[in-house]
């Protein structure tokens, strides 16, 4: 089989919901200024995430490797009664790849879980996993036995308990969120009680867990559907924008598809006027799958082409010609659906301390999506950032999470910008987000919560038609707001 990864020809189908910035967080992210850096932000007493723009002073920061049983438990209970004494906020964390301090609490205690304990039960076909298993991990316990991860995220850095929070999606098809898939979880309330949650046990806390950014309980561990893993085909379409949704829809219905992506063209003369359309099949061989590889010399090399488009116009065509021409006619092969989503955010690492990546990301439905492209157009080339590139995936209704971004199917643009991390910078990317999303909002669509705070507390009212509800449910489950993190204090809480 020719070695193959979706992002060696296409540069990934991104998105957190994707791919982030591989800046690691941590203490020692600087702070900008202007056009200088100023602070480096360094001690043992801040956390940032990975938008390096966020550096939050904390109380302290904790990593937790325990096994999920009773003494990772009596932890978890132990740290929340000590914030809940000193009146601090605790927030439990993994990669802390969001971009607006999702996952840190403000003077408080951070907590970071790092176990990849995984189990299999076959004859379910779900598997158990601690709340801190990295992607990663579930791909190597589920591959050898011939499994996949129904849903993940794009990239495979990030925990398992993190993408049920803030209810991330990825490209397979005809799924929903990742939440879709949790069967069950066990997870620590603030008052320390541990429960049991799952659609027909504990519903309700459930269905605020889903989405609900760590604010609700901390989670222990999830019990997952995954599916079996299989050989695919690649088809890749070149169309006119305006006509992707129909021949999107068209390919979800198709019960062959398993695995499927769009992508638009970004230079700024023909913006969003181009679509690909990446979709893959089942092979009618799938014996003996080889076991799941990664990034080859391929992506690597894209991921030049894909930094080269900063400041270029020509670079940004070339790259749609290299994507549309080149990267079909040389991984165009066979390859396994395992080794599709076994990718590390490493792939697309800058490299410049002066920019970071920022992403956004908007869903709307398919009978809107050409509004889409026209309030896209109107938006973002007015504005002075670096757009990269937008992937566009399918997710289904989610009728189950209280925060859902999906009251009906609908298309996901994840969308990547180059920033100047400068006030300049930032100042033109908070008026071209919340642009974007008064747009959007217009057309009946809406914006994914673990990026920039930039939108206004109307807007993620407007959006998120149950937040309120979410607000006083959070109170009453926590009447002293130990769980607490920026979407809490600068929005949620505002309700």
């Amino acid at each position: 089989m020719k070695k193959f990864t979706r992002r060696a020809a296409l540069l990934g189908a991104g998105g957190a919901a994707g791919w982030t910035l591989s800046r690691a967080f941590g203490p020692n992210l600087p702070v900008y200024d202007g056009t200088r850096r100023i602070a480096s932000g360094a001690g043992e007493t801040t956390l940032n995430d990975a938008s390096g723009l966020s550096p939050t002073p904390i109380h302290k920061h904790i990593v937790v490797k325990q096994d999920p049983d009773d003494a990772l438990i009596a932890i978890v209970r132990q740290e929340l009664a000590a914030a809940r004494k000193d009146g601090r906020p605790l927030n439990v964390g993994a990669a802390r790849h969001s971009m607006g301090g999702q996952a840190i609490p403000r003077n408080g205690t951070a907590i970071t879980f790092d176990n990849g304990s995984v189990e299999l039960d076959s004859a379910s076909r779900s598997y158990r996993a601690h709340a801190g298993a990295r992607w990663s991990q579930v791909i190597n316990a589920l591959d050898p036995a011939g499994f996949s991860p129904a849903v993940m995220q794009s990239n495979h850095d990030f925990g398992v308990a993190a993408t049920f929070s803030v209810n991330a999606h990825g490209w397979p098809v005809p799924f929903g969120p990742m939440g879709s898939t949790v069967r069950s979880l066990r997870m620590v309330m603030p008052d320390g009680e541990l429960v049991t949650c799952s659609r027909s046990e504990n519903t309700d806390l459930f269905n605020l867990a889903m989405g609900g950014y760590g604010l609700i309980g901390v989670i222990v561990d999830l019990e997952v559907d995954m599916v079996p893993n299989s050989r695919l085909a690649p088809q890749f379409d070149v169309i006119d924008a305006p006509a992707f949704a129909d021949a999107f829809d068209a390919v979800i219905r198709d019960p062959d598809v398993t695995m499927a992506y769009g992508r638009l063209n970004v230079e700024r003369e023909s913006f969003f006027t181009k679509a690909l359309l990446v979709s893959y099949r089942e092979t009618p061989d799938q014996a003996a799958l080889p076991p799941a590889s990664g990034s080859g010399w391929m992506a690597h090399a894209a991921s030049r082409i894909y930094r080269a488009q900063l400041g270029n116009e020509r670079m940004k065509a070339f790259r749609w010609w290299n994507e549309t021409a080149v990267g079909p006619a040389l991984g165009g092969g066979e390859v396994t659906r395992n080794t599709l989503i076994n990718e590390p955010v490493m792939t697309l690492d800058d490299r410049n301390p002066d920019r970071t990546d920022i992403l956004h990301e908007y869903f709307v439905g398919f009978d809107r999506f050409g509004e889409f492209l026209t309030a896209c157009r109107d938006v973002i080339p007015a504005s002075y950032q670096e757009f990269l590139n937008v992937t566009l995936r399918y997710v289904a209704q989610d009728d189950q999470s209280m925060l859902s971004y999906a009251k009906v199917p609908r298309i996901a643009a994840v969308m990547s910008f180059s920033q100047e991390m400068t006030i300049r910078g930032e100042a033109d990317m908070a008026r071209m987000t919340r642009d974007l999303i008064d747009r959007i909002a217009a057309i009946d669509g809406a914006y994914y919560l673990p990026y920039r705070p930039h939108a206004t507390v109307a807007q993620l009212s407007q959006t998120y038609e149950n937040a309120v509800r979410f607000s006083r449910a959070k109170r009453d489950l926590d009447p002293d707001l130990v769980l607490r993190n920026n979407l809490w204090d600068s929005y949620l809480g505002q309700l």
